[in-house]
């Protein structure tokens, strides 16, 4: 009797930095199958949500692991296809985005499709966090508002194709002035949060916008987001700030930081102004008022676990079959 082998489904956008992913597409598909994976892969289209709806059909369909292959905004999109599924499949990424923040956590190898996907033959996984907000929106990385948070989803895709990291940086510079105070009202586990702020950092791991010190004790299973709130506008301020983040994370200690840990939050704006405007994992999200929750342990994900801190898990290392 032959047995059966388990089924993958790579989800992979084609133009992902510098179309890497498609020059390297067949040996990816060589190293799933000598892991013993029967593969086959899906190419999305400029379709709205077509990774979405070919998660959540693979997910339907038992396929027993799902690859996303992508920047944060194409995971982010495979995770929404599955999260909301009683019956969810492991999940593993490639990283070919701009800046691979949820990549960057699980340390998984960017800018090589082939070595990524060789982190599944180590047979590694773990059920991490995710967030969720609005009650159907899900997010693995990030959940922010603030004039320089809306730089991710402002900056066009054929840009950041063409010049990577550099198209972000060029458009922080442009809006760097224009960040402002917020009066604003964060309901949280521990109580309430009331006051001006300029930007909200709602964080499920430690790496941010390529900064892997913005939430620097954050762990990837503990149930609670980082609430990182940055209580100034000014321009030297916000710079000291960065700095500070820059050299490990001593921006916490800042008088203009508000830093806690909650498994949930309400936000809402105050100044009867126009809402915050709300960026997850990268992309246009929403606008306050918003409520946030983690669903805790909620996808088993492939992780490069002997290059994670053991800081950065609750539970303790072991091999997860």
């Amino acid at each position: 009797m032959i047995e059966e082998r388990k089924r993958a489904r790579l989800i992979y956008n084609p133009a992902s930095g510098q179309e890497i992913i498609k020059k390297n597409i067949a040996e990816v598909l060589d190293v799933l199958e000598d892991i013993g994976y029967e593969t086959s892969a899906f190419q999305t289209s400029p379709e709205p949500l077509s990774a979405q709806k070919e998660a959540e059909r693979a997910a339907k369909a038992d396929f027993d692991l799902i690859i996303a292959a992508g920047g944060d905004g194409t995971i982010n999109e495979v995770v929404n296809g599955v999260a909301a599924l009683e019956k969810r499949p492991k999940m593993a990424i490639i990283p070919t985005g701009t800046t691979n923040d949820y990549a960057r956590a699980l340390k998984i190898p960017m800018g090589d499709p082939v070595a990524a996907a060789k982190i599944i033959a180590k047979n590694e996984s773990r059920k991490l966090d995710i967030g969720r907000a609005y009650g159907q929106h899900y997010f693995i990385n990030i959940a922010a508002a603030g004039t320089l948070t809306e730089l991710t989803y402002s900056v066009p895709s054929e840009i950041k194709t063409r010049l990577g990291y550099l198209a972000y940086v060029a458009k922080g510079i442009e809006m760097f002035p224009k960040s402002k105070l917020r009066s604003v009202r964060i309901t949280h586990d521990d109580g309430v949060f009331e006051g001006a702020v300029s930007l909200i950092f709602v964080a499920l791991t430690n790496s941010v916008g390529g900064f892997e010190q913005l939430a620097p004790d954050t762990k990837l299973d503990d149930g609670n987001f980082s609430l990182i709130l940055v209580k100034t506008d000014k321009i030297l301020e916000m710079l000291s700030l960065l700095i500070q983040a820059i050299n490990g994370g001593q921006h916490l200690n800042d008088p203009n930081i508000e830093y806690l840990k909650t498994s949930k939050l309400h936000l809402e704006v105050l100044d009867g102004e126009a809402p915050f405007l709300l960026n997850l994992d990268g992309e246009y999200g929403g606008e306050t008022p918003v409520d946030l929750e983690v669903c805790h342990h909620h996808i088993e994900f492939f992780i490069n676990q002997e290059e994670i801190k053991e800081d950065f898990l609750e539970t303790p290392p072991n091999k997860i079959n």
